[in-house]
């Protein structure tokens, strides 16, 4: 199939509707602690409170979306004070002495958990970017130059961290270059840091070198420091979903290097891989987990649908269709597009449900937890929004 230029003004409709009118007003403002700063996040399906604790990677997120929305779709006034919200409480109770940051903190900032990884710092660096494009504050633009200085420096020094694993059977995570790479093209985006094209390419040149499979056709999660396949248990886990987002920020990389034709084909070979080893041909939707043998997974939760997948193909699909106009993105975008908005669109209560039985049944009504909150899904509708607009001008 292909999308009419009507079609396509359409779905650009679509998502600026589903963004504006039900997905935002779900979390804000109902989600603005008042009393505390942040926001209050762990909501059921009608927004009801389930718990009042905070996970700061998705305090930063949220941070992020009310930049950026105000940054790109209109100045209300609202969205910058809430950014503010969650700007300030990140930087007052969420770094521990050391530098790093919390993982989980209580609804008054007091530190509960830590992770080895810093997922935290990455967000917070786009969110500190995002509310200084926004605000003009030259300390948040330094204060996010800086932690994403420092999240080199733990990607590239060893021991900086605690490791997750012995050295019996090391190895290394696709998780890294894409989040890094992603943090990269944010900031560089919003205000600018001049390493950011060059560690880019590095990351890029990581993901292609050692993650991309091209003689089994498969886009690994997690290798041996040489690349080679760990064949155990965990080594072999594929994340469908997770290795289709990396496929769309290379896209996006593509874009905005004029088109650059070696990027198109590298994050076009990733969607249609990992495509092929995801979607769920009996029931519709993507897989969670798959083994690269097509053995067994371990968890317990491989063939669950899970909503933030969902939302990564839905871009990446249509990014590579108004890039190279193959007819085939415009059939898996159609595909996807209507799965996840028959299934975990609440319409009701406006936003999703986060997570799916396989064969589509609501699994659970929470709408957010220490996992879930206000990014992929309206990130997911303003990209595809802004891309569409683009694209139609």
């Amino acid at each position: 199939m292909m999308y009419s230029v009507k079609e396509l003004a359409e779905l650009a409709s679509f998502y600026e509707n589903q963004l504006l009118n039900s997905t935002v007003p779900f979390w804000f403002p109902r989600s603005f602690d008042e009393e505390f700063g942040g926001f209050l996040l762990m909501r059921d399906a009608d927004g009801s409170l389930i718990d009042d604790d905070k996970a700061v990677w998705i305090q930063g997120r949220a941070t992020w979306l009310l930049a950026t929305l105000y940054n790109t779709v209109e100045q209300k006034p609202e969205w910058l004070a809430g950014a503010k919200r969650g700007y300030d409480f990140l930087n007052q109770y969420c770094f521990d002495t050391d530098g790093q940051m919390f993982f989980h903190v209580t609804r008054d900032g007091k530190p509960i958990r830590k992770r080895r990884y810093f997922f935290s710092e990455t967000f917070y660096v786009i969110a500190a970017a995002a509310y200084a494009k926004a605000s003009g504050d030259e300390e948040a633009a330094a204060n996010a130059r800086k932690i994403f200085d420092q999240c080199i420096k733990y990607t590239i020094t060893p021991g900086l961290l605690p490791a997750k694993f012995t050295e019996t059977r090391p190895g290394k995570g696709i998780g890294v270059p894409m989040i890094m790479m992603n943090t990269a093209q944010q900031l560089r985006e919003t205000i600018g840091h001049a390493p950011c094209d060059e560690w880019i390419s590095q990351w890029i040149y990581e993901i292609e070198t050692y993650f991309v499979k091209d003689d089994i056709q498969c886009v690994m999660e997690q290798v041996a420091p040489d690349g080679s396949i760990i064949d155990h248990i965990d080594g072999r886990t594929l994340n469908p979903g997770h290795a289709i987002e990396g496929a769309w920020f290379i896209l996006h990389e593509a874009k905005y290097r004029n088109n650059d034709p070696h990027l198109i084909q590298l994050g076009c070979k990733m969607l249609d891989y990992m495509w092929e080893r995801g979607w769920d041909k009996q029931h519709g939707g993507i897989l969670y987990f798959r083994d690269v043998y097509n053995k067994p997974v371990q968890e317990y939760w491989q063939d669950m649908k899970f909503w933030w997948p969902h939302n990564e193909v839905i871009i990446a699909t249509l990014l590579a269709y108004l890039m190279t106009g193959d007819q085939k993105y415009a059939t898996w975008h159609k595909m996807v597009h209507d799965y996840a908005y028959s299934h975990f669109l609440d319409m009701q209560h406006g936003e999703w449900f986060g997570y799916l039985h396989r064969d589509g049944t609501i699994a659970q009504t929470a709408k957010g937890n220490l996992y879930k909150g206000p990014f992929h899904l309206p990130r997911q509708e303003w990209y595809c929004m802004q891309i569409l607009k683009s694209y139609l001008s």
